[in-house]
């Protein structure tokens, strides 16, 4: 393998070393938030839906399309769109005009229905690309 198709190789292994500390930091840090959520939220002048779709509906698009270049199946593309859609809908309409209830309902829904789409997406890029 010549350095120049190692580097993004190593790119990666970076990036997932690096996320990898911070679901530790995220699992660890996770009972002391969410003791203190409740007292913070009186100061937020939004919820964290907003700012964590900025994040989650741009990288989901990326992967799902790279992943799609490979598989090419569409009921992966489209499983990810459903839980896309409903974390915007939870985000936003279930939010503001339905209550925490709804709001709660669409964005588990969503991100399990967008997790198993990643999933699938991953599971089947491997398949895809293995030769017998």
């Amino acid at each position: 393998m010549t350095q120049d198709t190692q580097k993004p190789r190593d790119w990666l292994d970076g990036a997932a070393v690096f996320l990898s500390g911070l679901c530790l930091l995220h699992c660890l840090a996770l009972p002391l938030v969410v003791a203190g959520v409740p007292f913070l939220a009186q100061f937020a002048d939004t919820h964290l839906h907003y700012q964590v779709l900025i994040a989650v509906i741009p990288l989901s698009v990326l992967a799902l399309a790279l992943g799609y270049r490979r598989h090419h199946d569409w009921r992966i593309v489209m499983a990810g769109a459903l839980g896309m859609g409903l974390l915007v809908v939870g985000a936003t309409v279930a939010h503001s005009q339905l209550g925490i209830a709804a709001d709660r309902f669409f964005t588990v829904i969503g991100s399990l229905v967008l997790a198993a789409a990643h999933f699938m997406n991953s599971y089947r890029k491997k398949l895809a690309s293995s030769s017998f």
